[in-house]
This record gives C-alpha cells, sequence and structure tokens, in this order.
C-alpha cells in the first residue's frame, strides 16, 4: 500500500500529513509506504510546520520538499491533494483512490509569529484528524496486489 500526499510547495500541508501519517501508520501498525511531492517544490519545508508539528512530538525537519517525479506516483494507491493547484495538476491514476483535502495554505498566513502559529495550529489539527481517520480506516480494506478490491 502507497499513499502520497501532494500540493503544490510540499513545505506544510504535505510535509505534515506525511509526518502524520508515518506516525499513525507505526501505532495502528499498518503496512504502507508515505510520500509527499509537489507541483513546483518549494526549497524548504517551512519553519513553522517543523514547528507546530514538534509540538506534536513528530519530527519532520529531516524531511525536503519533492517533486512529483522523484516518488513513485504512478505506485501510489492513494492520493490526497491538499490543495486546489495540485488537485487540478496532478496525473490521473485510473484505478488509484483519489481524495482532495482543501486546507488553507499556513505557509501564506500574515500577521505576527504567533497569530501564524495559530493558523499552522488550526491547519495542522485538520489535517492530523483526516490522516488519523484514513490510516484507521485501512484496516477494514482488503487490498490484493497492491490495489484496492
Amino acid at each position: 500500500m502507497k499513499i502520497g500526499f501532494i500540493c503544490t510547495g510540499n513545505s506544510a500541508r504535505s510535509q505534515m500529513a506525511e509526518g502524520y501519517a508515518k506516525h499513525f501508520a507505526k501505532l495502528y501498525k499498518k503496512q504502507v509506504e508515505i510520500y509527499s511531492a509537489g507541483s513546483s517544490p518549494a526549497e524548504c519545508i517551512h519553519p513553522l510546520a517543523v514547528k507546530v508539528m514538534q509540538e506534536e512530538g513528530i519530527d519532520i525537519s529531516s524531511q525536503h520538499p519533492k517533486s512529483i517525479e522523484s516518488i513513485p506516483y504512478w505506485e501510489l494507491d492513494i492520493v490526497i491533494t491538499l490543495c486546489g493547484d495540485a488537485a487540478e495538476t496532478c496525473p490521473y491514476l485510473p484505478g488509484t483512490r483519489s481524495e482532495h483535502w482543501g486546507l488553507p495554505d499556513p505557509a501564506k498566513a500574515q500577521g505576527s509569529e504567533e497569530e501564524r502559529l495559530e493558523f499552522f495550529r488550526r491547519v495542522r489539527d485538520e489535517i492530523k484528524l483526516k490522516v488519523e481517520n484514513l490510516i484507521k480506516e485501512l484496516k477494514d480494506e482488503e487490498y490484493q496486489d497492491n490495489k484496492r478490491i
């Protein structure tokens, strides 16, 4: 089972989703490979994404933005897009489960550092709920040859 979280810059939302998915896969003992990528990757992960994930005890500081071409995109069983741009620009994968989680981009948050941190935390918490539900539901589905049956 291979899951990919895709957004434009791969600097915040998809990186947080990757971190949570790896955490919950381990917690719920799921045999999955987790990837994140961007249609136009940034140079680095947003430092506030790293900070708010550290608050949750999840270290994403060693992750880095990647292009769709640098992950096994054509082998993914589940593709989750986290922004409208990615939903529109990602190649269609027949037979693949696709979902779109339209979440605001915390990297574009304005205001003081504390206001920006609060915005990151709100997006992080929404990602956490969605990713945990995604990983938990895998226990009730059966897969054969890495494709859902």
